[in-house]
């Protein structure tokens, strides 16, 4: 038996999102921050910081990582792990845009 990767969600417009800016999605239950690069590119992760609960779409981020502006922990893009020891990770999912929406898998 082989499993059916789950569909991708369209959760915006890509042009609702300015390059360098990021913002916070309800999908399915869950909050997701979407990250668009200076590049155009696009990140998208878990949107609340295990720490203390923190804001992440609301945070700054470069390339490699996002730092929550509660209390400055930084996660990488690459896997969602912290890079301050004791703290947990975040989830990291797949995006891109297509169509001119924003698409992401779960």
């Amino acid at each position: 038996m082989t499993s059916v990767a789950e569909p991708g969600v369209v959760v915006g417009s890509v042009g609702d999102l300015e390059f360098g800016e990021s913002r916070a999605y309800a999908v399915h239950g869950r909050q997701i921050a979407v990250f668009r690069m200076t590049d155009g590119t696009l990140r998208a992760t878990e949107a609340v910081c295990p720490h203390r609960g923190g804001p992440l779409a609301d945070g700054q981020f470069d390339e490699a990582k996002i730092v929550c502006p509660l209390h400055q922990y930084a996660f990488t893009f690459a896997d969602g792990g912290c890079t301050s020891e004791g703290i947990g990770s975040i989830a990291v999912y797949r995006v891109e845009e297509r169509d001119g929406d924003i698409i992401v898998w779960l």
